[in-house]
This record gives structure tokens, C-alpha cells and sequence, in this order.
């Protein structure tokens, strides 16, 4: 049986967090995502006065003002369901296998999507979002099943170390399939490359109203599986021992955190290390009950991502950073903090 490391100093504190400390962080980031979707239909090229805001929200588009905040609404939604379900998916995968580097981008998923998507552009060709979303959600699903089973070859079985070696090979040899595959057809080469780098600045309310299903359908399957991920820290003989179902609570809770990520790669593009810096956040406000993390979790991440969208839009006014590079500024040397201190252990 693998048996989980017992933590010293701050992480037994995190551990040990009362209810209402608990409550207090999640009034805390509840507020903070408020004022970031406000400054996120106050800036961009234009900077929008509280009175314009205002008035917008009313319905109101008289001014230039008014109907720069109606088109960033639907960026600001965007951005906050797609950062939810990324940080969602990043615990449930961290908590599935166990793996402290889990990460729909550093495990090949978001790249298994975008493989899937240019290969269906390119064969078939996609017309609708729905279409774009279910090919995701499949190339997805199975980078995922491979990834996995590649890292659970050999001795030892699915290690922390070998699922991440596994999941960046993987990611390494699907971006040059990607390539490949789209680099020849110069009529999707430049919308392809521009979805390619992930971002929300095409949002619509339609592609909203497209990609919502799916996200409430993947946050409802994770937030069941709460309990069973609880069971599945204690490692799999103890979980087992407890009345768990072992493989289908962790296929379960799987499938919920690929159609999160799938659906969310569809309409944004591959966003990487957002899972990765908000399970890791959440875990050390929090502690590591997934009743209370997987919530908290969606709302860091949609904080997170739409922070992200705003510096990108703030720092390179007129023009702006596409939410994916920031955040890969920002996660790569949280990845490399990560691996110095943990030592890539299991959680």
C-alpha cells in the first residue's frame, strides 16, 4: 500500500484549518474574482468609467464606452468558465493519479484535444462548436488513457515521475503532429495558430451557450466524486478497504476532469498550468478535503485565468498578450518550485 507522506510545519496547519478559516478564504477569493471581472469589462484598449460600467450592465450601449463593456462581457464569462473548469480539472487529476505535477498541459491532455480538433479540420472539417467540442473531448480522453498507461509500464506501476516524463513526451510529440498536420493547409493556418496559443478574445455568447452543457455536465461529475477522492488520498488497499470502488471512482472522476479540460481546450485553446498553480494554492489555504477544495478550486482558477486576460490586455495596450502565454510565464517557474521541493513524491 502506498502510504501518504505525513507533512510537517505549514502543511500540517493547512491540514488542520478550521471550517470557518475555510469559509473566510473562500469569501476572500469569491470577492477578489468579482473585482477582476470588473477590471476585466473596465480594461483594454479603452479604459471604462464606473458610470459607464453601470450603465452597460443596464443594457445600455449609447457611448463607445458602453458598447466596449457589452463586447468584453461575454470575454469576462468566458474567461471565468474556463478558468474554473482548468483549476477544477487540475485537482481531480492531481487527486485521480496521485500526482503532484497533474496538469491538463503538462500531461498531454490539452495537446490530445488540439490534435484532435486540427485533425478533424483538416479531414472532415468542423462547422459548428458543438462538433469542435465533442472532438476535443475524445482527443482528450484518449492522450489521457495514454498518457497513463505509458507511465504505468515497467516497475513500479504509474509513478509521479513517469506520468510526468510520459505526459511531456507525449505533449512534445502531439505539438509536432499538430504541426504537421495543419502547417500544409495555409486557409486554417492563421485562425488555427491564433486558437493555438489559448486565450478568450473571440468569446461570444454563442460559443457560451455551445460550451456550457459540457462544463455543467464535467463540474457536476467532479464535485461528486469529492468523497471518493478523499478515499483515494489514503492510497488504494485502505480506499478499498473502506467500501470504495477503486477503478470506477477513479475512471468516474477521470472522465469528469477530461470533459472540463476537452470542452474548455475547444472554445479557449490549450491553456496551460492553470490546474497545476491553482491545486497547489488551494491545497496550502485549504488543506486537502476535495469538498472543500474542488469548489475553491474553480473559483481560483476562474480568478486566476481572468487576471491573466486582463494583464495580458493592460501590459500591451493597444494590442494584447493572449491569457495562455501569461500564464505560462507565471506556471513554468511554479512547475520547476514544485519539483525542487517536493522531489516529485506522490501526494
Amino acid at each position: 500500500m502506498t502510504l501518504v507522506e505525513t507533512p510537517s510545519g505549514p502543511d500540517v496547519a493547512a491540514l488542520r484549518r478550521p471550517a470557518r478559516v475555510r469559509l473566510a478564504w473562500l469569501l476572500a477569493v469569491t470577492a477578489a474574482l468579482v473585482v477582476v471581472m470588473l477590471a476585466s469589462v473596465a480594461f483594454g484598449s479603452r479604459v471604462v468609467g464606473w458610470d459607464d460600467i453601470v450603465a452597460a450592465l443596464g443594457g445600455a450601449d449609447t457611448t463607445l464606452d458602453q458598447a466596449a463593456v457589452v463586447k468584453r462581457l461575454p470575454r469576462t464569462v468566458l474567461a471565468v468558465l474556463v478558468g474554473a473548469a482548468l483549476g477544477l480539472s487540475g485537482v481531480v487529476m492531481q487527486g485521480v493519479t496521485r500526482n503532484p505535477l497533474a496538469d491538463p498541459g503538462i500531461l498531454g491532455i490539452n495537446m490530445g484535444a488540439m490534435l484532435a480538433v486540427a485533425l478533424a479540420l483538416v479531414t472532415v472539417g468542423l462547422s459548428t462548436a458543438t462538433e469542435y467540442i465533442w472532438v476535443a473531448i475524445a482527443g482528450a480522453a484518449v492522450a489521457a488513457v495514454f498518457v497513463y498507461a505509458v507511465g504505468s509500464l515497467g516497475r513500479g506501476g504509474a509513478t509521479p515521475l513517469k506520468i510526468a516524463l510520459a505526459g511531456a513526451a507525449t505533449s512534445a510529440a502531439l505539438a509536432s503532429l499538430v504541426t504537421a498536420v495543419v502547417l500544409p493547409r495555409g486557409d486554417i493556418t492563421d485562425n488555427f495558430r491564433s486558437w493555438q496559443v489559448g486565450g478568450v478574445g473571440g468569446a461570444g455568447w454563442d460559443s457560451i451557450a455551445q460550451i456550457a452543457p459540457f462544463l455543467g455536465a464535467g463540474l457536476v461529475i467532479c464535485l461528486l466524486c469529492a468523497r471518493p477522492l478523499n478515499s483515494l488520498a489514503l492510497g488504494d488497499e485502505l480506499a478499498a478497504g473502506l467500501g470504495e470502488r477503486v477503478a470506477l471512482a477513479r475512471g468516474v472522476a477521470a472522465l469528469g476532469a477530461v470533459v472540463l479540460c476537452g470542452a474548455a481546450t475547444a472554445v479557449a485553446g490549450p491553456i496551460a498550468f492553470v490546474g497545476l498553480i491553482v491545486a497547489h494554492t488551494c491545497r496550502l489555504l485549504i488543506g486537502l478535503d476535495h469538498r472543500w477544495l474542488l469548489p475553491f478550486s474553480g473559483l481560483v482558477g476562474a480568478t486566476l485565468l481572468t487576471a491573466a486576460d486582463v494583464l495580458g490586455r493592460v501590459v500591451n495596450r493597444p494590442d494584447e498578450i493572449e491569457a495562455g502565454i501569461i500564464t505560462a510565464l507565471v506556471g513554468a517557474p511554479f512547475f520547476i518550485s514544485i519539483v525542487r521541493r517536493q522531489k516529485v513524491r506522490e501526494l
